[in-house]
């Protein structure tokens, strides 16, 4: 009797191990879509986040050896702050208020809650795709997101990429930025930003790193990467491979200093 009862159990849970579908996941994409619809909910949303970012920055204080952002701002500017896909969730927050940026996001769903957060605290916004290997598809708006950073530079404005290509290979930088820096004239200033609490979501393709309160929090940037305005492919190929280095050498830094090794 109690086999008998224990089955359907047993059935389902075996599925769920077949399936590799968890219970959480599967609500979330079950209403993801009927949510992204509703511009209040995404409001809403977006206004939740935004003070949940400014109160971890708040809780994090810098660490000694953390860099000094108004130093660099005021060397670099106008410049190209680089950063990692699931590293950056809280670059908005870091950024001085009285310095406006522009910051570039995916013209997907699931960025455009990012962006919303972003403009929140700060941001001005730009919606595109920084482009896959240099090519850009014009579907996804690369080639205009490109040229509007560049006017926003050219009027004195930092902004602000994610290095790395969605879903491509993690914490390796693509042509889009560099491309950026080559028809600008400004350096690409990698920025890495660390806190000794966090959750680090291990299925996620980029390890997104949800940073938590109550610990402290180290801010480094990396060596800034010139890309000279008559670079070719080659060149362009070095200069990537470069802020890939310079970037991560950043990020290695930033763990050091918040957890003491």
């Amino acid at each position: 009797m109690d086999n008998k009862a224990t089955a359907p159990s047993h059935a389902m849970s075996v599925e769920r191990k077949k399936t590799g579908k968890r219970p959480l996941k599967e609500l979330w994409r079950r209403i993801r879509k009927p949510l992204a619809r509703s511009r209040v909910v995404k409001q809403l949303l977006a206004t939740v986040m935004a003070w949940a970012v400014r109160f971890i920055d708040l809780t994090n204080p810098r660490v000694a050896g953390s860099h000094d952002l108004e130093a660099a701002i005021s060397e670099y500017s106008p410049a190209i702050a680089a950063l990692w896909h699931g590293q950056h969730l809280m670059g908005p927050a870091i950024n001085p208020r009285k310095h406006r940026l522009v910051a570039l996001f995916s013209r997907s769903a699931d960025a455009e809650l990012n962006a919303l957060v972003a403009e929140k605290l700060g941001f001005g916004i730009v919606r595109g795709s920084g482009g896959r290997k240099g090519v850009h598809d014009h579907r996804k708006g690369g080639a205009q997101a490109l040229i509007a950073l560049k006017k926003t530079i050219e009027r004195g404005c930092n902004v602000a990429m994610i290095a790395d290509i969605p879903h491509g290979t993690p914490r390796e930088a693509g042509l889009g930025i560099v491309t950026l820096a080559r028809i600008s004239g400004r350096p690409i200033v990698p920025v890495a930003i660390a806190t000794s609490r966090r959750k680090v979501l291990e299925r996620t393709w980029d390890k997104t790193t949800i940073n938590l309160p109550f610990g402290k929090s180290a801010v480094v940037l990396g060596e800034p990467v010139l890309v000279p305005g008559d670079a070719d492919q080659e060149e362009l190929e070095r200069k990537r491979v470069e802020l890939t280095v310079s970037l991560n050498e950043a990020t290695r830094q930033a763990y050091v200093l918040v957890d003491g090794k």
